[in-house]
């Protein structure tokens, strides 16, 4: 009878043990079901396309621009560095295709931003309308920047791509990133003249310079050549409303001087100290103009 009692006993353990099982498989599988549906609601969604439409709205590209970035970052998180510096390529290219479709949508409000300038108080007033937009732009690492010549364009915020890919991509892709990223925090020309100081531009192109010497394979190599020679070109001759030099007489002025005399004795050995004390001796030789141009034969790109 014991016999029988303890058998009853355990049988009924056993199917409770199964209900029990049952049960967790069910909640598991619910469960599993809910992410499986929450994800593949994610997977479904599709970001407007990079051609621009009139039928789309800011929104539609704010949206477009935080989908790519968080499955940009999915995939930097898997990825190789020399994978990384491909995506960073990539990313770039779908962002400016986005921008520029902003930009042609905004195109009124970019033509009258300027207009919001209040001189008295020498500040922006803008009406609710630009800062609801301000904020919109936010959400997609964007900004209002003027570029001069009553001119304002829609940017990526200065430090966007170095957030997103910093120490996740090659050393010298690294130092590419973060340095654009400082150099873009505020304009380097406007209306035709230099907005950053002599010195600045003789650190910037003398930092270039050595990137080159120290990334010489780098994938980088032609953007940075031409970032180099057009901060040379700058440095050595100036810019239309900033010269380095009187073009009447070929008299270069103190501040340009003093700066060279800075450059020669702090990098002695940089292409840009040589180039500085050639320009100097040209000009005080009195060569012309356009004769100094050919012998220091550096071509600007814009």
């Amino acid at each position: 009878m014991i016999k029988k009692s303890v058998a009853a006993f355990i049988l009924l353990i056993s199917i409770f043990s199964c209900k029990k099982e049952v049960s967790k498989t069910s909640e598991g599988k619910i469960k599993n079901d809910t992410i499986s549906k929450a994800e593949s609601k994610e997977d479904l969604f599709k970001p407007i396309d990079t051609a621009c439409s009139s039928k789309n709205k800011t929104e539609d590209y704010i949206t477009a621009l935080q989908w790519y970035q968080q499955k940009t970052e999915k995939e930097i998180a898997q990825n190789s560095p020399e994978q990384n510096d491909k995506l960073y390529e990539d990313y770039i290219k779908i962002r400016e295709k986005y921008t520029a479709c902003l930009s042609e949508s905004q195109s009124k409000v970019l033509e009258e931003y300027v207009n919001y300038y209040d001189s008295e108080s020498n500040s922006y007033k803008f009406p609710e309308n630009i800062k609801k937009l301000s904020a919109e732009l936010k959400k997609g690492g964007l900004e209002f920047t003027e570029v001069g010549e009553g001119y304002t364009e829609i940017w990526s915020v200065p430090d966007h791509y170095f957030s997103v890919f910093k120490n996740k991509v090659t050393p010298d892709y690294n130092v590419y990133i973060e340095q654009l990223a400082k150099e873009s925090e505020g304009l380097y020309s406007a209306d035709a003249g230099l907005v950053i100081s002599w010195k600045e531009l003789g650190e910037r192109t003398v930092f270039w310079e050595n990137f080159i010497k120290k990334y010489p394979k780098s994938l980088l190599l032609s953007k940075v050549k031409e970032i180099y020679n057009n901060y040379l070109y700058d440095y050595l001759f100036g810019m239309d409303n900033t010269p380095t030099h009187e073009h009447s007489d070929g008299t270069i002025y103190d501040e340009n001087r003093e700066e060279f005399n800075r450059i020669i004795k702090k990098y002695p050995n940089s292409n840009v100290a040589k180039k500085s004390k050639e320009l100097m001796s040209l000009f005080d030789a009195k060569v012309p103009d356009e004769e100094i141009h050919k012998r220091i034969n550096i071509e600007r790109e814009y």
